[in-house]
């Protein structure tokens, strides 16, 4: 059964659906893994999940799950009904639950996995907010005194001083276009963003786009540390889960968030698929670290590669957020210069003719 009216993007997203957040399906399959692993009953689980469930469209997932279940449907099968909510690998895990008969404890690792990257996109949020509120904020401002204050000042301006200042003129024609052609420029912007987000939905724009996130010069290292801890975790998740490697590269290579990276994870796959250990094909692509690659080099010797892969995780998310926290430490105060500096030159190019006219004066 599937929800109708269910749209959003993809489950690496905030929003999985209307209506529908990371985590909320994190504290279902939280709550699902408890309930399993009280013995009780999948479908009995799932329609208490229902009932307590406040959100409508979440609430009405459950309950079409609980009914597939009841008339004979797995699990898995019954959420693979919802791709927008249940990822390709939440499906995946749960089916390797079921196999192997370990499906409240896959639930809550699961669980834990979904919860530790809603911490991590909550971190990088809640470190953006300021200079994105400090960018907005002078955006509006600047916005307002071109299309506002500064048109009528400037008449006032003309009307008193024959000839003006340069950087007068120049802050004069820049308004007279904004406050003249705001709709134009509205407009154009608005077709330039809408142009470029649909380019970057096609094949070829997705592959450009993600090429220009790993080569921007400060950046880009953020969003490589950001892949390849989503790569290890998620791989570590399955490998720990029961699921062969190969298949678990697979569903990594759909699930890292970076298309030229899992055209990578593709050919390590293929390698993999020729009795190759992991480490080998990866260090063949210098894209993890020399020490990521030895921690699963030994995780593959000593049998503990799920371990080694979580720990592996780990240092390349704290290598993120210590990245993200120096740049966005960096970018407010950038941020507050340009605005400054914005401001102070209107200022200036406005008290320029006051300063000529004052000195007519005397």
């Amino acid at each position: 059964m599937t929800v109708p009216g269910v749209r959003g993007r993809e489950a690496g997203g905030w929003r999985l659906g209307v209506g529908v957040r990371r985590k909320e399906i994190a504290a279902f399959t939280r709550e699902m893994a408890a309930l399993l692993g009280a013995s009780i009953p999948i479908p009995q689980a799932l329609e208490s999940l229902g009932e307590e469930e406040e959100n409508v469209v979440m609430r009405e997932v459950v309950r079409g799950t609980a009914e597939s279940v009841r008339k004979g449907s797995s699990l898995s099968a019954a959420l693979e009904e919802h791709p927008r909510l249940f990822s390709k690998l939440y499906v995946s895990m749960v089916r390797v639950g079921e196999e192997a008969g370990a499906l409240p404890k896959v639930m809550s690792d699961l669980a834990a996995l979904l919860e530790h990257e809603d911490e991590v996109r909550g971190e990088v949020v809640a470190a953006v907010s300021y200079p994105l509120f400090v960018l907005g904020f002078g955006v509006f401002t600047v916005t307002i005194l071109l299309t506002v204050v500064l048109p009528r000042l400037f008449g006032m301006l003309q009307e008193m001083l024959p000839v003006l200042p340069m950087p007068t003129l120049v802050l004069l024609r820049v308004s007279g276009a904004v406050h003249g052609y705001w709709p134009w420029l509205l407009l154009g912007l608005g077709g330039g963003v809408a142009g470029l987000r649909w380019y970057a939905r096609t094949p070829r724009g997705a592959v450009m786009v993600d090429r220009a996130k790993l080569a921007l010069p400060l950046m880009g290292r953020v969003f490589q540390a950001a892949a390849l801890g989503r790569f290890a975790r998620t791989l570590g998740t399955l490998v720990g889960s029961g699921v062969s490697l190969l298949p678990a590269l697979k569903i990594v290579e759909s699930t890292i968030g970076n298309l030229v990276l899992a055209s990578l994870v593709a050919r390590v796959a293929e390698e993999t698929r020729g009795g190759d250990s992991l480490a080998a094909p990866l260090r063949e692509l210098s894209v993890f670290p020399r020490t990521a690659i030895q921690m699963i080099s030994v995780g593959e010797e000593t049998g503990r590669l799920d371990e080694m892969l979580l720990k592996v995780a780990d240092m390349e998310e704290r290598q993120m957020r210590a990245r993200t926290r120096v740049l966005i430490s960096l970018l407010g105060p950038a941020l507050i210069l340009v605005v400054g500096a914005v401001v102070g030159f209107m200022v200036i190019a406005l008290l320029l003719p006051i300063f000529k006219m004052s000195r007519a004066i005397h």
